[in-house]
């Protein structure tokens, strides 16, 4: 029975692309118009067909890991394509729908996220091995969007470019007091701070990256200059020339966008910027993917652009600069992809060949997102008032651009002159 309900349900979704499955009886059905690279998939046990039927986005990335759903040549790249083509373009069943409906229904109750859940969630993802990220990120363990200004670059090179290109918009001078929300292991505060001049205070709330990061500082000798501390962005209190925040937030959770802007504009001084670098959607709001949600990025959410810029009108903010990058975050994940297959059997040394297959699963799926979906990256540039932000993009590209400003001189004391007669 479940298999013959599983076949009618494909036979409506599947109507572009090219699939043939073979089910755990041994039958095998071909699905879509033949269009694309030819897919070939087995399922193993009736469970797994019971599952892709209840909850199919969930149970395909979990029959991955389980080993209950195979693919011929282990061609992740060719199954993620003919799903991401295939949507919208089938019948989407009932049962599909309401399952759809539901989800969105409860994301702003999964998407509660109020410190002590926040800090949980960020555990679950962040302070997994520090040794895992170095398998597959570039040296300064930039986990967001890289900048590829040309095609060819290395993924150092263009997460550099990322970085140059974020403190541009930031309008960096020596000696501004800059606030970076979920600074990761450190990499763009201390970028601030040894080319830029600027005194950064980073906050994390997972406390590997956090000690990552300040023995950075420590080493690099800015530890004067640049300060990382576990604290939720809700508790920072004071006054900032410059806020960043980049890849950070996804994790905030749509319940807290007003309570969000609200803290950026109270922090905020009257003539600063803010950048907002997020991953985004580009179409109507929507739910997370609960493969993703469960596995990945429990709380998580990419909003749609309608999202954010309804929030920010309202918190007293103008936006001053919309940027949308669409392909770099594929281009991005292509290179992670590669260097984590490169370095796959320490991988399972650390973890497992369950937690590899969740992980390649992972970045296949994400870097399709952006490649053939309907995601990219926004950045957002804000500010309080005219005047702080040239009026044209070319502070951007002019050749100056390009050089970081000389770090401030520490200011000569000038000895007082005694007083005639002291």
């Amino acid at each position: 029975m479940w298999n013959s309900l599983l076949h009618r349900f494909l036979t409506a979704l599947i109507r572009r692309g090219d699939l043939t499955l073979i089910y755990p009886d041994g039958t095998t059905h071909r699905y879509g118009d033949g269009s694309g690279p030819p897919v070939r998939g087995a399922l193993h046990g009736n469970d797994i067909v019971r599952r892709l039927l209840l909850n199919p986005d969930l149970a395909a990335g979990e029959g991955y890991m389980d080993g209950l759903l195979t693919i011929e040549g282990d061609d992740l790249y060719a199954f993620m394509s003919m799903i991401k083509n295939m949507n919208g373009k089938g019948r989407n069943p009932a049962l599909r729908r309401i399952v759809k409906g539901l989800r969105r229904f409860k994301r702003r109750m999964v998407q509660y996220n109020p410190a002590p859940k926040a800090q949980k969630n960020v555990a679950h993802h962040y302070d997994l091995s520090g040794e895992l990220y170095e398998l597959f990120l570039d040296p300064d363990k930039q986990y967001s969007c890289a900048y590829f200004r040309r095609p060819e670059a290395s993924l150092e090179e263009a997460q550099i470019d990322k970085k140059a290109h974020i403190a541009r918009k930031l309008l960096i001078k020596p000696g501004m007091r800059v606030l970076d929300i979920g600074c990761g292991w450190g990499g763009m505060g201390l970028t601030l701070a040894r080319e830029h001049g600027a005194h950064v205070v980073g906050v994390t709330l997972s406390k590997e990256q956090h000690a990552v990061a300040t023995r950075r500082a420590k080493e690099a000798g800015l530890a004067d200059r640049v300060e990382f501390r576990i604290q939720d962005y809700r508790e920072v209190t004071g006054r900032f020339d410059r806020i960043v925040s980049v890849g950070m937030f996804e994790h905030v959770g749509v319940p807290h966008y007003h309570e969000y802007f609200a803290k950026v504009r109270e922090l905020l001084a009257p003539d600063g910027v803010a950048l907002i670098h997020t991953i985004g959607r580009m179409g109507p709001p929507g739910a997370t993917n609960p493969w993703i949600a469960k596995y990945i990025f429990p709380g998580g959410y990419v909003p749609a652009m309608s999202e954010v810029t309804t929030v920010v009108e309202k918190e007293a903010l103008m936006i001053t600069d919309v940027e949308v990058l669409r392909l770099h975050y594929a281009d991005t994940l292509k290179h992670w992809y590669s260097n984590f297959m490169r370095n796959i059997d320490r991988a399972r040394e650390i973890y497992d060949e369950r937690f590899c297959r969740m992980w390649r699963f992972y970045l296949v799926a994400a870097e399709m997102g952006f490649r053939e979906g309907h995601q990219a990256v926004f950045q957002f540039q804000l500010a309080k008032q005219h005047g702080v932000v040239p009026m044209t993009r070319e502070y951007l590209y002019a050749p100056e651009a390009a050089e970081p400003a000389p770090p401030p001189r520490p200011r000569r004391r000038t000895p007082r002159r005694k007083a005639e007669g002291a």
